[in-house]
């Protein structure tokens, strides 16, 4: 099998020395043609290097990428794991070349509070293949509980999700509770940027037109381009005035992105913002095709979005890439507009999605590690993570470009067992994962003896 462990896979195999022999590096705005070796879980160093005693992987005609670091998703462990679980989606996330990954907090029950956020860490250690992160949800019950924090270890805090739970909980809807947050926490704040009452108005008037069953394509007028604007301006307006870290999650619209600079480098900014690959890869013409099942908040917009969108990753208004990985079974997407449920599944093939641009001529190599390891690690301040560089974390994705598939059933790892792309073919193939020196994902068999770690920060 090309490119998979030249010796017998046994129990010695993950303590010993992995040599990845003659394989592009893309890293840090660079492609060379080198040697890596991984030692006691991490990178020992990069050149022409031989080591006896290593178990070697050949890497003739591979590019090696960092580890993809997913900064959102929602994996739904704890409370509902019909749809998915810190197991199911990390072994999906490294059969994707994602090595960690950031959660949100609209688990059941809603990461509220440092005790549920523990619980979390301690299911996850327990279950997940690749590195976990989780960040604190925030709303207006709790606000002056998240106060009282010593915030500054967290990864971040956010609502992405909360709004499911109860009217009332976005952020971007609440200028009182927006300003607490921002004059007084220390660590980012990380949020969904809609305006409720807009897309509460819209939901009236379509209901009234239509009853329950809107026709799927006037979800972007429901979750309309203005709902996200004036959240966006509003909550950038508020962090300028308070100098806070602000994030503001999964950008859908062109207009937004121009709130956005990109004349300083990611670590000197405040205020940062991502895209999600499916408003990269889908736009309105699909709902005719895909219906409910491209339901997401915010919706998937129109064609000059989706342009704009690209082009502002490009030039660095858009800082990293994500997923917002959000699995729901296929019975609760096939229901009519107001009940089908809004997300779907993604972590397993967003390298993919990005790589299948690259091939168009869309986008570097280089400029997807940017987007994908660099600035993850950097906006989150992981330590020694998102870089190939000696002395940190052995977290490393092996990739085919030459190597064509097409997503089906058989092929999906999501618990929930589908993907609004099914049927697509892909040009590039993601043949090994390496996640703290272990190769847990090796040309489709798997590794789960060993569990992903708990990203910390540097300053921890």
């Amino acid at each position: 099998m090309a490119g998979s462990l030249e010796s017998k896979r046994n129990n010695s195999t993950m303590s010993k020395n992995i040599l990845i022999k003659n394989i592009s590096i893309v890293n840090e705005g660079q492609i060379n043609t080198h040697d890596l070796l991984i030692a006691n879980g991490r990178i020992r160093e990069t050149g022409n290097i031989n080591d006896p005693d290593a178990t070697v992987i050949d890497g003739t005609g591979k590019h090696l990428f960092p580890g993809i670091i997913d900064g959102q998703v929602h994996f739904r462990d704890p409370g509902l794991t019909h749809k998915a679980n810190l197991y199911t989606e990390s072994k999906a996330a490294v059969a994707g070349g994602v090595t960690s990954f950031i959660d949100m907090p609209n688990t059941v029950p809603n990461v509220l509070s440092i005790e549920t956020l523990k619980e979390k860490y301690e299911i996850a250690a327990q279950k997940s293949l690749a590195n976990f992160g989780f960040l604190l949800g925030v709303n207006s019950d709790n606000i002056d509980e998240i106060l009282k924090l010593d915030t500054s270890h967290l990864l971040g805090i956010s609502d992405d999700g909360l709004y499911f739970t109860k009217k009332g909980n976005l952020l971007a809807d609440s200028s009182e509770t927006m300003e607490k947050l921002l004059a007084h926490c220390e660590t980012l704040i990380a949020i969904h940027s809609e305006k409720e009452q807009l897309v509460e108005e819209n939901e009236k008037l379509f209901r009234a037109k239509y009853g329950e069953d809107v026709p799927i394509e006037y979800h972007p007028a429901i979750r309309s381009e203005k709902a996200c604007v004036e959240a966006t301006k509003h909550a950038v307006a508020l962090a300028e005035k308070h100098n806070a870290r602000l994030h503001i999650l999964h950008l859908t619209t062109e207009a937004e992105t121009h709130l956005f600079r990109n004349d300083i480098p990611l670590k000197d900014k405040n205020i940062t913002t991502e895209v999600s690959v499916h408003h990269l890869w889908f736009s309105d013409k699909d709902y005719s095709r895909l219906g409910t099942l491209i339901k997401w908040n915010p919706a998937i917009k129109t064609e000059r979005d989706k342009k704009g969108l690209l082009k502002a990753l490009l030039d660095d208004r858009i800082d990293l890439i994500t997923t917002d990985h959000a699995p729901h079974t296929l019975e609760e997407k096939q229901k009519t507009y107001f009940q089908s449920m809004s997300g779907a599944p993604m972590v397993q093939h967003s390298l993919n999605i990005m790589l299948q641009f690259y091939k168009q001529g869309a986008i570097t190599l280089e400029k997807i590690v940017e987007k994908m390891c660099h600035n993850p690690a950097i906006l989150y301040r992981l330590d020694q993570r998102g870089f190939i560089r000696k002395g940190y974390f052995a977290d490393l994705t092996i990739v085919d470009l030459h190597s064509e598939w097409t997503v089906a059933k058989d092929n999906i790892h999501y618990k929930c067992g589908w993907s609004p792309l099914e049927s697509t073919r892909f040009q590039t193939k993601v043949v090994q994962t390496i996640v703290n020196g272990n190769l847990v994902y090796d040309n489709g068999r798997f590794d789960e003896r060993t569990k992903g770690q708990a990203l910390k920060t540097k300053q921890d």
